[in-house]
């Protein structure tokens, strides 16, 4: 039989005017909801302690754009580290990727702080003030009496209040936790650029947890357009078995007096509370769609309604369509095995560059333009130096050595200086050799970067001088 796939030409947002169609889901229950209020949970609390938690110093994740600062796990990355940061970036997204292949977009229904703060904060305060699915689409047809305005009142102030709690959470990743707690002690006149920028996640937040919702899995995230192009059949997804809930005759309304194992007629009752649980407003009995985000409801939902009734449960399921359809187990394919031998590549390969990297970044560079200089009998280099101090603690005692060649260093104001944690220091530099020491025009020094009697670098240049004098 043909089937019908009409379905896909339209999304439940929209009404066939076009204008948006505000979905009203059923308040989910069972085991899988359970289970995603306890990962929900754990998950909000790892991401508002994560800009707070320090690792020896330093902010556990920050994602600081205009200084070109990010930290992942307690490793800092200075723009210096750029290369590094990119490649743990697209680790992640291989992983993503992987992730998808095998398991479909569970992401989006588990992890997705999206999905999460929506469906498990929102959502949920919803349902205490307007009810459940009855009652939200009976006061959206109310007229705005004092019943309607107080819910509305309340519910957009409490929205208001999260978001803006939000808002701080997403600002300290950005800024860092310690320049936003200089704002709160401070004040939003002191800090008004801070202030504003807060002001604008908040606004941010309020229009997508109080309108957008789930348009942003449809219209905005790229990644529910990516798992197009990622899932195949063996790919594990919130599935219908269709094969069990149509057989030759199609679902049909239930009636207790009839034994379908014999008549023909499929499991499924054609009840709806699948389509009216899911928070897409989709109908999942049409199969996998762009819009499902596998959030398992209609899995719960379907499993009461299939024990009610006297019905196996697992109509709706965690399944591949060959499952569903050639009763074909589950197998790691040759695709699965490509993308985690990549996975693994790129692990070992992130996972060596963090282990050579060091925590401290010295650059000395000639002077743009400047040739030598005779001093004397000594021949004159001009350089300019930087050095980034990446780890947790401050160097107090700066200078430098020339470690295989006879010669001095002098420092333009200062013979010795400080570099702070996280702090970066600049200047210039004259080096100084002895002509008859140089046999080539250009000389390849070693300097040592000294903290005290602590070696903490060694910086390789180039020293310039005439033709050799021997």
């Amino acid at each position: 039989m043909e089937k019908n796939e009409a379905f896909r030409d339209t999304i439940g947002t929209l009404d066939e005017e076009g204008k948006r169609k505000f979905i009203f889901p059923k308040k989910p229950n069972g085991k899988f909801y359970n289970y995603r209020k306890y990962v929900s949970y754990f998950l909000l609390a790892i991401l508002i302690a994560n800009p707070f938690v320090k690792v020896g110093g330093n902010q556990f994740m920050m994602f600081n754009v205009l200084e070109r600062r990010f930290n992942l796990f307690g490793f800092p990355f200075w723009p210096q580290d750029f290369y590094i940061f990119v490649l743990a970036m697209i680790t992640m997204v291989v992983f993503v990727i992987l992730f998808t292949v095998v398991f479909g977009r569970i992401f989006c229904g588990w992890i997705c702080p999206q999905t999460i703060f929506l469906e498990m904060v929102f959502r949920r305060i919803e349902y205490v003030i307007d009810g459940d699915r009855g009652a939200q689409i009976r006061l959206d047809k109310q007229q705005w009496n004092a019943e309607k305005i107080g819910k509305r009142l309340l519910k957009w102030t409490v929205f208001f209040v999260i978001s803006f709690f939000i808002a701080n959470i997403f600002l300290a990743y950005v800024i860092g936790s310690d320049a936003l707690w200089l704002m709160m002690e401070e004040g939003p006149v002191n800090q008004s650029g801070n202030f504003i920028a807060l002001l604008i996640f908040t606004g941010v937040f309020y229009f997508v947890f109080v309108w957008f919702r789930e348009q942003v899995c449809i219209i905005a995230c790229p990644y529910g357009r990516l798992q197009g192009v990622l899932l195949d059949d063996k790919s594990i997804n919130v599935a219908y078995d269709f094969v069990r809930g149509e057989k030759e005759l199609g679902r049909a309304k239930f009636n207790k007096k009839e034994d379908r194992s014999t008549s023909g007629k499929g499991d499924c009752i054609d009840c709806m509370q699948c389509v009216h649980v899911c928070p897409m407003g989709i109908d999942i009995r049409n199969g996998t769609q762009l819009e499902c985000t596998n959030c398992t409801a209609c899995i719960d939902e379907c499993d009461t309604i299939m024990k009610s009734v006297g019905l196996p449960k697992g109509l709706i399921r965690y399944a591949s369509e060959d499952e569903i359809e050639k009763k074909a187990p589950f197998r790691f394919t040759t695709r699965m095995k490509g993308y985690t031998a990549v996975l693994v590549i790129l692990i070992g390969i992130l996972s060596g560059l963090l282990l050579l990297r060091n925590d401290v970044e010295t650059d000395i560079l000639r002077l743009p333009g400047q040739l030598y200089q005779h001093k004397g009998a000594n021949i004159s280099n001009v350089y300019t130096f930087k050095i980034v101090n990446k780890s947790s603690h401050d160097f107090n005692d700066v200078h430098f050595k020339l470690l295989e060649q006879k010669g001095t260093i002098s420092l333009v104001g200062r013979p010795h200086f400080k570099v702070v944690r996280q702090g970066m220091a600049q200047g210039t530099m004259f080096i100084e050799i002895n002509q008859y020491l140089l046999e080539t025009e250009k000389t390849k020094l070693k300097i040592g970067v000294y903290d005290g009697h602590t070696h903490i670098e060694t910086v390789t240049t180039n020293f310039l001088s005439p033709r050799s004098f021997n």
